[in-house]
């Protein structure tokens, strides 16, 4: 058997989409109205927008353990899961779903359970009768997903469709009779040769792989269904959910509720941040009934951050202050605003706004990081180390780790010392035109002032600009002072709208200056809290190509307590790489697509990750997939350089991409295996020791 690498190519691309007015795939860019669809009974407790956004999770103890999948299930429901999911590959494991449901009622537990089918069509239609709800893959329903054929023709793309729906009909039939709900949920990971072979690896490709599914329902006039469009990727897995409202709309199908989730999102702050950059997108803009944070930890630590995030819209749309619509704008200069229609800005394709280049901002320049030292009193050399600077002084040199602060900015208080080489600090206007070496510092000025200023840097100016500021002589001056690097913030309960109010202001009224994207958080947020806002607010807008950096800021700390202080710069500097490499608009660390572990996993998943992080962490920019087992681990995986993944009982299958390059390696020599294959790649670098 052959088999053949994921096609790039495509015959229909995303671009090719017209865009509606207002985008038409949320309700508002500029209020908060989550979005109306209708209600899917799943048990006891309904999904839909009229009732809350549901939390559920994954159960990862094999499912032919009843009473340890019962422990587990109730864990996770104790941590507020509403809804529990459990594999089922075949249809042994189906069949013994009814063992766990009825134990579970026994001991008054009533949580909905769903069956996660991925193959066998036998397994879903036992499981209808049995649980909830069932989630199916449509690019594996009734499908090998063995990529033998990548060309069809119409007849034969029909031909396939007819078979799909012969083996999808009675699962239907089934579900309508036992009033079971059902989620059709396309991986980016996993579509069929078929779907890749008339449109891509795109999110278009993810949308019509549901779209054959659900269309088949809603001939049958089945409609208790839930959609869902996961990826890896959290460019591919927004753009997919929005293309998919879009397109219900055009054709006139229902509003069917929406199960948000990024797919493998790791472990730890990254898998956090992840899942906060794709899930917090969407959620900022009306979307989602439920949501599972897929992380490599207990299950039970996932509802907890599910919960955190969809807390933040409980009241959104009362403390939000009004935010000016895209599409009617009235500016002091409306006679130039633009049309929705006619600004560069595809919801569907990832563009990023088109900026001049203002010294390392801007242009072809990946985003910069600002660490804010502004609280900091007598800064010294070795306070650097918690933004990435390392000071030598055997050598009487600086070095820079991956995640090594770009900028400084220091207020009010100039850092008494040259840092880092290819970084400088930034200082308030008032303080740079006093500093002793102004040609290594630049300016702050605060909006307005900006046109009164005596002084200005040959080089770069950073101005603050908030909606205050839209005056007319302010905004010409924009347009042709080409050192100007904006500082967008707002003080907004809806920040991310709002900052992206000002960037469409920008694109309408052609204003092509670099923009730092800069958010502050008040001291009453817990460090998690924090960690899930930023990505939220400031991952939103990169996913949707604006900004050119950003800068995290906390409320201020006392000054004898500056370890303290230096702690939380190290934090929201952690933080704020993690976003740009969440939102995939700079790569600085090593990212682990590891999946969260269910019941067919093969491996300790926690473990077998801590150990591999261990060793290949300091690869910059390298994507390594870790999967817990064949059925579905190289398809979730797709976007990895290398993968890692369980193939029966102390065997491991390595990939590069979505190849296979060595069977059946037993797990002890599994990682030097990887590490080998790394090398031979050219991509293998020897840990460095920054510290002395």
């Amino acid at each position: 058997m052959t088999y053949h690498s994921r096609p790039k190519t495509n015959k229909m691309h995303t671009s090719e989409i017209p865009v509606v007015s207002g985008f038409g795939y949320c309700p508002s860019m500029t209020e908060y109205i989550r979005r109306k669809t209708v209600t899917v009974n799943i048990g006891d407790v309904p999904l839909g927008s009229d009732h809350p956004i549901r939390v559920q999770s994954m159960t990862t103890v094999d499912t032919m353990d009843t009473l340890g999948s019962v422990e587990q299930t109730i864990r996770m429901v104790e941590a507020g899961c509403e809804y529990v999911r459990i594999t089922a590959p075949s249809i042994k494991e189906a069949e013994n779903l009814g063992n766990i449901r009825a134990e579970l009622r026994k001991r008054g537990y009533i949580v909905p359970l769903i069956a996660d089918i991925h193959f066998p069509p036998n397994a879903a239609e036992l499981a209808a009768r049995l649980v909830e709800k069932v989630r199916i893959n449509p690019g594996t329903y009734a499908d090998k997903k063995r990529f033998e054929t990548i060309d069809y023709t119409d007849a034969s793309y029909q031909a396939e469709l007819g078979r799909i729906r012969e083996q999808f009909v009675p699962l239907v039939k089934i579900c309508k009779e036992y009033g079971t709900a059902m989620r059709i949920g396309t991986n980016h990971g996993s579509l069929s040769d078929r779907i890749l072979s008339r449109y891509g690896d795109t999110p278009l490709g993810m949308v019509e792989s549901a779209l054959e599914f659900l269309r088949i329902c809603e001939e049958l006039n089945y409609c208790n269904v839930v959609l869902s469009m996961k990826a890896s990727n959290t460019q591919v897995m927004v753009q997919a959910y929005r293309l998919l409202v879009q397109k219900l709309d055009a054709e006139g199908l229902k509003p069917y509720p929406l199960h948000l989730g990024v797919t493998e999102a790791g472990e730890a702050e990254d898998g956090r941040i992840k899942s906060a950059v794709g899930i917090g997108t969407l959620l900022e803009d009306g979307l989602g009934d439920t949501v599972r944070v897929s992380l490599t930890e207990a299950p039970e630590a996932e509802a907890p951050v599910a919960r955190a995030l969809i807390d933040r819209y409980t009241h959104r749309a009362e403390r939000a202050k009004p935010i000016k619509p895209i599409q009617n704008s009235e500016f002091r200069n409306a006679s130039s605003a633009k049309p929705i229609q006619n600004l560069e800005f595809n919801p569907f394709q990832y563009r990023r706004r088109h900026t001049h280049e203002v010294v390392n901002f801007g242009g072809q320049n990946v985003p910069r990081v600002i660490a804010d030292f502004s609280q900091v009193a007598d800064v010294q050399m070795e306070d650097l180390k918690a933004v990435g600077h390392f000071y030598l002084p055997l050598l009487d040199k600086w070095k820079m780790n991956d995640l090594g602060a770009d900028y400084i900015y220091a207020g009010k208080t100039p850092v008494p010392f040259m840092v880092a080489n290819g970084s400088r600090q930034i200082l308030d206007y008032e303080t740079w035109l006093s500093a002793e070496d102004r040609q290594n510092a630049y300016p702050l000025f605060d909006g307005l002032a900006y046109l009164q200023a005596a002084e200005r840097h040959p080089e770069m100016n950073f101005v603050t600009m908030t909606y205050r500021e839209w005056q007319p002589d302010f905004i010409e001056k924009l347009k042709t002072d080409k050192t100007v690097v904006l500082w967008l913030s707002t003080g907004n309960e809806h920040a991310m709208a709002a900052l992206r109010r000002l960037f469409f202001f920008l694109l309408e009224q052609g204003i092509t200056c670099p923009a730092v994207i800069r958010r502050d958080y008040d001291g009453t947020l817990s460090e998690e809290n924090m960690l899930l806002h930023a990505s939220t607010d400031a991952g939103g807008l990169l996913v949707d190509g604006f900004g050119d950096g950003i800068l995290l800021k906390t409320p201020e700390t006392p000054a004898s307590d500056k370890a303290e202080m230096l702690k939380k710069l190290s934090f929201l500097n952690q933080t704020a790489f993690g976003i740009l490499q969440a939102a995939r608009t700079r790569m600085s660390k090593t990212e682990y697509i590891s999946c969260p572990s269910c019941g067919r996993t093969l491996f300790d998943l926690q473990d077998v990750t801590a150990m591999i992080r261990k060793r290949t962490d300091h690869l910059k920019g390298i994507k390594i997939g870790i999967m817990g087992c064949i059925v579905n681990g190289p398809g979730e995986m797709a976007d990895a350089d290398y993968g890692y993944v369980g193939s029966g009982v102390g065997k491991i299958t390595l990939y590069r991409g979505q190849n296979v390059v060595k069977k059946s390696v037993p797990s002890a020599k599994a990682l030097d295996e990887l590490i080998e294959l790394i090398r031979e790649d050219g991509r293998w670098s020897e840990p460095e020791a920054v510290e002395v």
